[in-house]
């Protein structure tokens, strides 16, 4: 037969833990089911034996076809759990009473007929998805990821527009000052000739506007805040909110969300996203969130022609991009460090920034920028290059998000091989923002059998999504927890990747628990004794 081997520390031996397991099971024996009501046989496909005999199994199998048997079985259980949290958690949040919006009205008609362009089908989807949570009864909680460059901001601004026309005011926060002072300008655009009061809201802000700016927001002569982390301290007070838009809700967090929903009596919550999130991870971290996908570009996009190349070819990029720079088009160079390493061999941005600028683009203007620059002065760098007053940008992936200079053509990142899938995808959504045909170089030193396989994907897929896809397969179901930080506990049996038939399965069956005979005490005083301290993230996260 066959014997478990477990992970031993000093003074453990194999057969002592194998003793304490067996007395484990023994004990068990004479527990109930973890979930009352809770019929595991229906699912006959995961679930072909009681809970105690798949961990009896798992531990001491009669065989290898009945240890994975098992392990479908506790798997199924374990998914089971995670989804029913993620209900509970919904539960919680849904009682919340959100503000009813009517059907759009007038200035949603202007707003559509100021629009210099038609909506793709991916916006319209989503924002029908919008119109119907905020003219319900209940507070949306939404996600809209879009790769980059669907355009998620028009419908943000749609939103806003549906909050506005109905008597509340509407803010928009951004994770940098450069990204919400390009909100801001594109929301003048959108809504230009439009009885909409706009205002932005950042560090950079002086304190005699920023005064002005807050008795307005007060008075409610500002329908829309557009502003960074600002937007959360305590003295910025909205006259009546109604609906928070977090954009890269990633980049903040948990608590700096909340306190911005806290300014208003229970808003509407958009949170949106440029980095895809795979559907195993859509359906993991989100299931107590509703999301939308936004997956078409606009029309007369042109894809970004993407090569990976070895540091032979150095020089002859140079020549590429100088001559692209003649031509009055910006370019982009992204370094892994900023400063060079005795222990890595790899390109510093610093380092590259002092050898182009002084040997092979003597006659360009240059800039660099980074993370350990102070805000002010990254800040200041980026909306020179955005001006067109820089022509050659050395940096590292501090720039990955939200900057769009639609003149910029080329991303060439030096040390591709250092970067995951899906940090070159957004790196690569720098550039191809305008009409002019763009590229992306990835230069790269080598590297193992994983690295030549992600840059011949970047080469070769465009798609976000299906990129986000690949980059999970190849990160492995152990990166799922960390993701974004979310809190949830850690799986034991499950394999997230290879599991997703009985994720949906397990889903599934949660939603059907919990509408027939669903018991929010019973459902979290069981999770509590699964899950114990780890229960407190799962809710709160």
């Amino acid at each position: 037969g066959f014997v478990p081997v477990y992970g031993l520390t000093d003074g453990l031996r194999q057969q002592d833990v194998r003793k304490a397991v067996r007395g484990a099971l023994d004990a068990a024996a004479s527990h109930p089911e973890i979930l009352p009501g809770w019929d595991a046989g229906r699912h006959s496909a995961f679930s072909q034996m009681p809970s105690l005999t798949a961990y009896e199994t798992i531990h001491f199998p009669p065989s290898l076809e009945a240890k994975e048997g098992a392990r479908r079985q506790l798997a199924f259980e374990e998914l089971f759990d995670m989804q029913l949290g993620l209900l509970l958690r919904r539960h919680r949040e849904g009682k919340r009473q959100g503000i009813k919006c009517g059907p759009n009205g007038r200035l949603l008609r202007a707003f559509y007929e100021h629009l210099p362009f038609t909506l793709t089908k991916g916006q319209t989807r989503a924002f029908l998805d919008i119109q119907n949570d905020m003219e319900s009864e209940v507070a949306m909680q939404r996600l809209v990821q879009g790769d980059v460059g669907s355009g998620k901001t028009v419908v943000a601004a749609l939103a806003l527009a549906k909050i506005v026309e109905n008597g509340y005011q509407g803010a928009l926060m951004a994770p940098t000052g450069i990204l919400a002072a390009q909100h801001y300008e594109e929301f003048l655009r959108l809504f230009d000739g439009l009885d909409v009061g706009i205002a932005l809201l950042t560090g950079r802000t002086t304190a005699k506007e920023r005064q002005q700016l807050l008795e307005d927001l007060q008075e409610g002569t500002i329908d829309i805040l557009i502003g960074t982390h600002a937007l959360i301290q305590e003295d910025v007070v909205f006259r009546s909110l109604g609906l928070v838009v977090t954009d890269e809700q990633h980049r903040f967090g948990v608590r700096q969300r909340s306190a911005l929903a806290r300014k208003g009596q229970e808003p509407h919550a958009l949170f949106m996203t440029a980095t895809p999130i795979p559907r195993t991870l859509t359906l993991s971290l989100y299931g107590d969130l509703d999301v939308s996908s936004i997956r078409e570009l606009p029309p007369g996009r042109k894809p970004v022609k993407t090569y990976a190349v070895g540091e032979a070819l150095r020089r002859r990029v140079y020549t590429f991009m100088d001559k692209l720079m003649e031509a009055g088009q910006q370019c982009y160079v992204v370094c892994p460090l900023v400063e060079a390493s005795e222990s890595v061999d790899l390109q510093a941005a610093t380092d590259l920034y002092e050898e182009l600028r002084h040997k092979f683009f003597k006659n360009r203007t240059c800039g660099l920028v980074h993370g350990r620059m102070a805000g002010k002065e990254k800040e200041a760098v980026m909306e020179a290059f955005q001006k067109g007053d820089i022509d050659l940008l050395v940096a590292t992936s501090v720039i990955e998000v939200g900057v769009n200079v639609p003149n910029a053509t080329i991303m060439f990142i030096d040390g591709a091989e250092r970067f995951g899938l899906a940090q070159l995808h957004q790196l690569r959504g720098r550039v191809g923002r305008g009409d002019l045909q763009a590229y992306c170089i990835l230069m790269a030193k080598g590297g193992s059998d994983e690295t030549k396989q992600r840059l011949k994907w970047m080469e070769t897929i465009h798609d976000g999504f299906t990129l986000a896809e690949k980059d999970l397969l190849l990160r492995g179901s152990g990166q799922l927890f960390g993701y974004l930080q979310h809190g949830l506990p850690d799986l034991k049996a499950a394999d997230i990747i290879n599991d997703i038939i009985i994720l949906e399965a397990a889903r599934d069956e949660a939603r059907q628990w919990w509408q027939s005979s669903g018991n929010p005490e019973v459902a979290e005083e069981a999770l509590k004794r699964r899950f114990g301290k780890s229960f407190a993230g799962l809710l709160n996260n």
